[in-house]
């Protein structure tokens, strides 16, 4: 079973992709830690990607798509795996579809978690974030109990750039322009699963066993 996680930022899907791994015992694979294992590990392909990174580039798309093909390709993957992250654009989605049919391969599910934008700037505006103990919270889902003060440390929290209201609106803007045409692209392949990303954590993953099947 392989399955591509689609969504906003914010929208949950690495929670749901880490919980699909976890029941179906497949890889959960993303970008960033294939970078990171083959970089650590000195790969010809790491090397590559580190020019790049190094001089603050974004890493080729023929690139990551051989990355992912090479991690894909070992045999805990052999069963399936979910990619999260991966691919972002159409052109990506081209690539691996091209690489997986070379290997007689293709994507089984395409899982988008569907959430509208001013809820999920309500969510991420909301998140609060200990850079002593690195403990995070959510002033709505998991206040702490004083204001502003963490539970673990009692050093006080921020609001990270990266979850200001106008940051989390660019990132949305940005991702509706590069990733949305995926689902368009996903659906006509008949490959594209929705589900309402608004509901609680544990019903959205049953909406996935759903379409997965137990």
């Amino acid at each position: 079973m392989k399955i591509i996680m689609l969504g906003a930022p914010g929208a949950g899907k690495g929670t749901q992709a880490k919980m699909i791994a976890d029941k179906y015992a497949i890889p959960h694979i993303s970008t960033g830690d294939i970078f990171r294992a083959n970089i650590k590990n000195g790969t010809e392909l790491g090397k590559k990607a580190k020019e790049y990174m190094d001089k603050g580039l974004l890493v080729p798309d023929e690139l990551t798509v051989d990355l992912v093909i090479d991690r894909v390709a070992q045999e805990d993957c052999k069963n399936g795996y979910v990619l999260d992250g991966f691919p972002r654009t159409i052109p990506q989605a081209e690539s691996l579809d091209k690489a997986l049919d070379e290997r007689g391969e293709k994507i089984d599910y395409a899982i988008n978690v569907e959430v509208p934008d001013d809820n999920i700037i309500n969510r991420m505006s909301g998140r609060r974030a200990c850079l002593s103990c690195g403990a995070t919270y959510h002033i709505v889902h998991i206040p702490t109990k004083v204001e502003g003060i963490c539970d673990r440390c009692g050093a006080e929290l921020i609001l990270r750039d990266d979850d200001k209201p106008e940051t989390v609106k660019k990132r949305l803007d940005i991702y509706h322009e590069q990733t949305q045409p995926l689902i368009d692209y996903y659906s006509e392949k008949g490959a594209l699963a929705e589900v309402d990303g608004t509901k609680d954590m544990k019903d959205v993953f049953a909406d996935i066993v759903g379409i997965l099947g137990e």
